[in-house]
């Protein structure tokens, strides 16, 4: 079996490039051996699970626990028949939407524009440019602490607005999605989607993505914008000069920086505008 690092620096493998360091970090390279890995686990030891590592602010202290990586043994993304595909958790939804736009199978272009992979998107139902990840679920395969897989269906789910709830103590391992047949250039709709993105956010520093959902009626980026606090600062945190939703890693930001920064902007906008910005990144973690 693949060996579980220990004491690994989060900030390796976080979008931010930031986080303290994991008890026991692990990147199974199969199912079994993921497995096997959580049959010989302390049934008392916490489990977090990660993809790419966006979404996710660690705090300093870093994470007690394990945490597993899903990249390797679940980033296959397969036609299982003419309008079916099946993606692992941990295939990047890019991917998703570039061989979906091969295959001319849709909706699915919106995949282009969500950073992280198909499990995190299936946690939170992720969207973007109108679509959400379970617009087109039909079932999906879940793990839970003794290494035993379930297929569920849709209807097992109470799905909204980035939020999914389901049977507690399971973990995506995989999804199959049902599309149809779209005669537009779907190639060219993912690179335009691509370049939307590129042109609108900055894809270039390390971010997490959206900080903020946005609320009802309203877009988050807007009411932050309209305070004022594009470029504000703490410590190494910056609001994005680019797009307001997102806070970067100008170099030397710690996570406690981005989490003061955050509660900033929230207490800025609520004092402001009225609304409270409600999280659409994940805090996990101890302070330093």
């Amino acid at each position: 079996m693949n060996a579980p690092l220990k004491d690994e620096p989060m900030s390796n493998h976080t979008t931010w490039r930031l986080g303290g360091p994991a008890d026991i970090y692990f990147q199974p390279q199969s199912i079994a051996e993921l497995q096997s890995f959580l049959g010989e686990l302390d049934h008392d030891m916490p489990v977090h699970w990660t993809g790419l590592g966006s979404n996710l602010l660690v705090r300093d202290g870093g994470i007690r626990g394990a945490v597993i990586a899903a990249t390797r043994a679940m980033g296959d993304v397969t036609r299982v028949s003419d309008h079916v595909i099946e993606a692992g958790a941990g295939a990047p939804c890019t991917t998703l939407a570039r061989r979906c736009a091969r295959w001319q199978l849709g909706p699915s272009a919106f995949f282009a524009g969500i950073p992280g992979t198909v499990g995190g998107a299936l946690a939170m139902n992720a969207g973007a440019f109108n679509g959400e990840t379970w617009d087109s679920i039909i079932d999906v395969d879940t793990i839970d602490r003794h290494g035993t897989i379930q297929t569920r269906q849709k209807s097992e789910f109470n799905i909204g607005y980035r939020q999914v709830d389901g049977p507690v103590g399971e973990w995506f391992l995989a999804a199959r999605f049902e599309f149809v047949e779209q005669a537009d250039d779907n190639v060219t709709a993912v690179r335009s989607l691509m370049r939307e993105r590129q042109d609108k956010q900055p894809l270039g520093l390390p971010s997490c993505g959206s900080v903020f959902r946005n609320p009802p009626g309203k877009f988050a980026a807007q009411l932050i914008e309209t305070t004022g606090l594009k470029g504000h600062r703490i410590g190494g945190a910056e609001v994005s000069q680019k797009h307001a939703n997102f806070i970067i890693n100008t170099g030397c930001a710690s996570a406690a920086d981005v989490e003061a920064l955050i509660d900033h902007v929230r207490d800025t906008v609520e004092d402001r505008h009225g609304v409270r910005l409600k999280l659409e990144v994940h805090i996990v973690g101890e302070p330093a």
